[in-house]
């Protein structure tokens, strides 16, 4: 069973293709660029393709024999569906290591159409949500009358030029929120609340992050907001976005971003992903005014990122592909981060 790992020579692609071998896996590299894929794959003894993803014949191409796809090169709001069109013609499994939320309901939306080719689309198998979505999980477990969720994080580290450059393509956007079921546009640090990940009151505001499309997924909940640990400049930052939004959406100014995020650092150090710890934390209510909240801490963001994609892979080869969309919950259960070394979830009340 062959697994294809795309993009293998970004900043996370090249954890992930680590974390493989170290778990024994000797998948095929591939890429847009074929210098850099090729270089990569001859350091590491494996095989490697390249091709580009607006050729239809070639992406169905270089994706023959391949069993899964781990998808690691994004924006994936430009990258995702060109791949998942390919998997759903070649029956082969599509995972990625997005968190935009127009890309997972876009998936979403293809259920059906991945039930009836027998293939399992999972986004989401990185930082970006398997820890907030089995959180959201083991929380509504614990409550399973839950009409909210709130959840809550804290990465430390920095993060990737593909990351940043995720974040140009949403600047100016503003903020979303789940209501009633309905997925619905707010300000850009629409609310600032204090949540408490251990060690007393962090103030926390919200942003769009994936989990408010996966936990609806999920767990049927249908009214739920994320929130992230900032520094107050940020936070002022993003508050200032809301009447100059119109500017960040301009392709100059995009352009312009763009520029300057590669021209930084491609990702962590080394040293930043093996001191670092993430932080999560997670709150269900019901409509009673019962309330139930947990913690969690995981390694580093990227760091887990590479070890809970490996896992997904390694499930998927042990039998535990699921066709239609999943999330990483509904594949593996809300233990399956557990099962992730340096791991640790506590229920707080």
């Amino acid at each position: 069973m062959a697994v294809l790992i795309y993009g293998s020579n970004g900043y996370t692609g090249r954890l992930i293709v680590q974390q493989a071998l170290a778990s024994g896996l000797r998948p095929i590299l591939a890429g847009r660029d074929p210098e850099a894929v090729r270089i990569q794959a001859a350091l590491c003894g494996l095989e490697h393709r390249a091709f580009p993803l607006d050729d239809r014949g070639a992406v169905t191409a270089g994706l023959a024999g391949a069993t899964i796809v781990m998808h690691c090169a994004g924006p994936f709001a430009r990258t995702s569906a060109p791949m998942a069109d390919a998997c759903l013609r070649g029956g082969v499994h599509y995972l990625d290591i997005t968190g935009e939320i127009a890309v997972f309901e876009a998936l979403a939306a293809r259920d059906s159409e991945a039930r009836d080719a027998k293939v399992m689309l999972l986004p989401g198998v990185g930082f970006d949500v398997v820890p907030s979505d089995c959180l959201a999980a083991h929380l509504v477990q614990r409550l399973p009358s839950a009409h909210r969720l709130a959840l809550a994080f804290e990465a430390r580290g920095g993060i990737s030029r593909g990351t940043a450059s995720t974040m140009v393509e949403g600047a100016g956007e503003g903020g979303m929120v789940r209501r009633d079921a309905v997925l619905q546009r707010v300000p850009a640090a629409w609310r600032t609340r204090s949540v408490d990940f251990g060690s007393g009151p962090t103030d926390v505001t919200t942003i769009p992050w994936g989990d408010v499309s996966t936990a609806y997924h999920s767990t049927g909940v249908g009214n739920i907001e994320v929130y992230t640990a900032m520094p107050r400049l940020a936070r002022t930052l993003l508050l200032a976005t809301r009447p100059l939004g119109f500017l960040l959406r301009w392709w100059a100014v995009r352009g312009l971003l763009s520029r300057l995020v590669r021209r930084g650092a491609a990702g962590p150090s080394s040293r930043a992903r093996e001191r670092e710890v993430s932080r999560l934390w997670g709150e269900a209510t019901d409509r009673a005014g019962r309330r139930v909240v947990a913690r969690m801490t995981t390694p580093q963001s990227y760091a887990l990122t590479a070890l809970t994609a490996v896992a997904a892979i390694n499930a998927i080869l042990g039998g535990a592909a699921r066709p239609g969309f999943q999330t990483p919950s509904r594949a593996f259960g809300a233990d399956f981060i557990l099962g992730i070394p340096g791991v640790r979830l506590d229920d707080v009340e």
